[in-house]
């Protein structure tokens, strides 16, 4: 597999103090099964749907207390230069370039409204084995309040091509490399809690997304919003019993038009 084009969503994982609860928890709703723990790397654990890495959990590490919450890493030939962007462009830097053994390098920021996101520049590990499959991941959107700095950032930081979505009432841009959509983009309306921050909503492909949500809800999870059909599938916003916000999308079932995107200068 090629390694992909800077920006590029290519590595999700997010960080559990119940790491066999979460376990549970995502095996039966997205069908994953997990590796063995990496004690060398803080028993990080990558998850697999069909034998193919599609994410990975971790435990926290000794003393942190952060919440749980599910972090989108973008592809980068440089990750010490793209954290240099993105401190030039008005970002935060939570973690420098850090190499991690022979698997790549990595570091985690803030786009300057505050949406969390991580640097992957991949050595032998290079990210999803599996895109837009059942149990894989499917797309992501950064949820903002203020896009105009949130796009000023993206626009700055990596060679996207951005398009604003041509429909009454709603503020979404898509972030394109070449022809090929990428990356979402959505303002945080009034149907967002008010004390909800920024973040970046990570979708993962089902067969059936009314069955991936009675299976989350089941096991504790909560609904936030959904199920609702879309001409990008059927799709629902979903938290895990930990907290952790994510998405799931049946891309097989779609209804209506899609919707017509404007070329943003």
């Amino acid at each position: 597999m090629a390694v992909r084009p800077e920006g590029t969503p290519c590595w999700a994982d997010a960080m559990f103090t119940d790491l066999e609860g979460a376990k549970t928890f995502y095996g039966a709703v997205l069908g994953w099964t997990f590796g063995e723990a990496s004690s060398e790397f803080g028993n990080y654990t990558q998850a697999f749907k069909d034998g193919k890495a599609v994410a990975a959990v971790v435990p926290p590490m000794p003393g942190e207390d952060s919440p749980s919450a599910w972090c989108l890493y973008l592809a980068s030939p440089d990750a010490a230069a793209t954290v240099e962007r993105i401190r030039a462009a008005g970002g935060e830097v939570l973690m420098e370039a850090m190499q991690v053994g022979d698997f790549g390098t990595m570091a985690l920021a803030k786009e300057p409204t505050g949406a969390v996101f991580g640097v992957w520049q991949a050595d032998k590990h290079e990210g999803f084995e599996k895109i837009g499959e059942p149990g894989a991941y499917a797309w992501a959107e950064l949820c903002t309040r203020d896009t105009a700095r949130t796009d000023a950032f993206l626009s700055q930081v990596f060679p996207y091509r951005a398009q604003q979505m041509a429909e009454e009432g709603v503020d979404y841009r898509v972030y394109n490399l070449g022809e090929n959509p990428v990356l979402g983009r959505m303002e945080m309306g009034s149907e967002f809690p008010a004390g909800l921050p920024p973040f970046v909503c990570v979708y993962f492909a089902v067969d059936d997304c009314d069955a991936a949500v009675a299976k989350a809800t089941e096991l504790g999870g909560s609904l936030q919003f959904g199920p609702m059909d879309s001409p990008f599938g059927r799709f629902a916003a979903v938290t895990d019993p930990q907290g952790a916000a994510f998405a799931v999308i049946d891309p097989g079932r779609t209804e209506g038009a899609m919707p017509a995107l404007t070329d943003v200068a």
